[in-house]
């Protein structure tokens, strides 16, 4: 049975900034909708602070949310985006209020009660541009050994001479002083890199690039999906690039956005994401309303299309992000359904899928996890209605549970001990909540909110360090 917990802070400011709007663009950036990464509307009356879990869950509790270091010279502070960790240190990405340039923010979580703001980087090396997603990993190559940062890189407007897109590449094998080492640049024509992935293949280091709009924009002369040699980090080389054309479904004709689906509709087609095996063997591309597109990346000059998930006729698509589960047989999809009551389509907002893959060239699905907040419709609500506030965002899993970061949701852990049959087990929402992503470490949770920044979570395991935030 399950036992509810109600989180109460003690924590003075923690949410200092929660109030001023952080500004972005939304996804789909080319639909009609205006809506701006961030807005808090329709936010308030969802965001109800909260804390409950059951079996592993049971007693989570909000160890730290540490104020977030202002690092522009104006004093002013920027809205924050994802997080990622790696030995013992958090990486929080950063979004675009007040300009952009917080670039991604490193704090040592020795003390995972009193983290500690040690570094920053990526801020100062090309102006207007934004920096929302972080991966760090250990690589070993002919070319460097050590903990490797890729940082995705936006610009703030296509139009500035100045700007630039793609990503960054750090050198963290001491996260205390950050060294850059190098720069991959996308077609000027798009905003930049927007989501990355990095993977060890053997001896060799790729990094899987994501740059919406890219084909669009370059009438076809670049392309969304792109895999990027930095066995050499100085010297990053494109190996790569997705032609969706190649997909039967899709056509010749393609013109790099609108997509003619087989089911009578015209559907939007980019890449948003993507993921690969701890191998590197497989990637994992959601392509928004083509679904997650399976590479087989064995070779990486040619990877093989093997297959992908399909959408029933009355679901938007919005593939956005991916997660693996079950040693790689179980995809989790998510899909980012801000607009929930588009014509010709389910009243609903973005919710998650989960697929058997071990045929990669028929994913099937098993089963759909929706939330009280999926069909939480105002009924006055008029067909332009659209917020961030009610769909599902990233995926992460560890071990049988499946953490979904979730905007005013916060985080919600869902067991997958059965993927035909998930169940939600917990649910941390902090106070003004507008939780962008969210990190397992085998000692914590870690969950960045776009208005301040990381949270951590920790398990009080009866030894005593029980918090008085939590009241059973």
């Amino acid at each position: 049975m399950k036992k509810n917990f109600l989180f109460k802070t003690s924590i003075a400011g923690m949410l200092v900034f929660s109030a001023l709007a952080p500004v972005g663009l939304a996804h789909d950036a080319l639909d009609e909708t205006v809506l701006i990464k961030g807005d808090r509307t329709y936010y308030d009356d969802l965001a109800v602070p909260q804390m409950k879990g059951s079996k592993n869950l049971k007693h989570l509790y909000e160890a730290a949310a540490p104020e977030m270091n202002v690092v522009r010279e104006d004093g002013k502070q920027n809205s924050f985006a994802d997080v990622y960790s790696h030995k013992g240190f958090a990486y929080v990405g950063t979004h675009t209020r007040n300009g952009g340039n917080g670039g991604v923010r490193v704090l040592d979580l020795k003390d995972p009660s009193n983290p500690k703001e040690v570094a920053v980087f990526a801020h100062n090396d090309i102006p207007g541009t934004w920096h929302e997603k972080v991966i760090v990993k250990s690589v070993n190559t002919a070319d460097f050994k050590g903990d490797l940062a890729v940082v995705s890189v936006q610009q703030l407007n296509r139009n500035n001479p100045d700007s630039k897109g793609g990503f960054l590449l750090y050198d963290v094998t001491d996260p205390y002083q950050p060294q850059k080492l190098g720069f991959w640049e996308v077609t000027k024509q798009t905003t930049g890199t927007h989501e990355i992935y990095l993977t060890m293949q053997g001896n060799r280091a790729l990094v899987l690039a994501t740059s919406p709009y890219a084909d669009y924009y370059s009438h076809g002369e670049a392309r969304d999906f792109q895999v990027v040699d930095v066995s050499n980090p100085t010297k990053p080389t494109t190996l790569w690039q997705f032609d969706p054309r190649t997909v039967p479904e899709v056509g010749t004709d393609f013109n790099g956005y609108h997509w003619d689906s087989p089911d009578g509709k015209t559907r939007p087609v980019f890449n948003h994401s993507v993921i690969a095996d701890n191998n590197g063997r497989y990637a994992y591309v959601s392509m928004w309303d083509l679904g997650t597109v399976i590479f087989d990346l064995k070779n990486p000059e040619k990877p093989v299309y093997l297959g992908r998930t399909e959408f029933a006729t009355d679901q938007q698509g919005s593939a956005h992000s991916a997660a693996l589960a079950k040693g790689d047989t179980i995809l989790i999809e998510t899909r980012e359904v801000y607009q929930p009551l588009k014509s010709g389509f389910e009243a609903a907002f973005g919710y998650t899928r989960i697929f058997d893959i071990r045929d990669k060239t028929n994913p099937v699905l098993l089963s759909e996890f929706k939330t009280d907040l999926t069909t939480d419709i105002p009924e006055d609500a008029p067909p332009t209605y659209a917020t961030f506030s009610n769909t599902v965002h990233d995926p992460k899993v560890h071990g049988n549970t499946l953490y979904l970061s979730y905007y005013a949701g916060g985080v919600i852990a869902v067991d997958i001990t059965n993927p035909s049959e998930p169940t939600e087990i917990g649910r941390y929402t902090p106070e003004s909540a507008n939780v962008w992503g969210v990190f397992v470490d085998k000692n914590f949770v870690l969950a960045s909110d776009m208005g301040s920044g990381l949270k951590v979570l920790l398990k009080n395991n009866g030894n005593g360090n029980k918090s008085n935030r939590i009241l059973e």
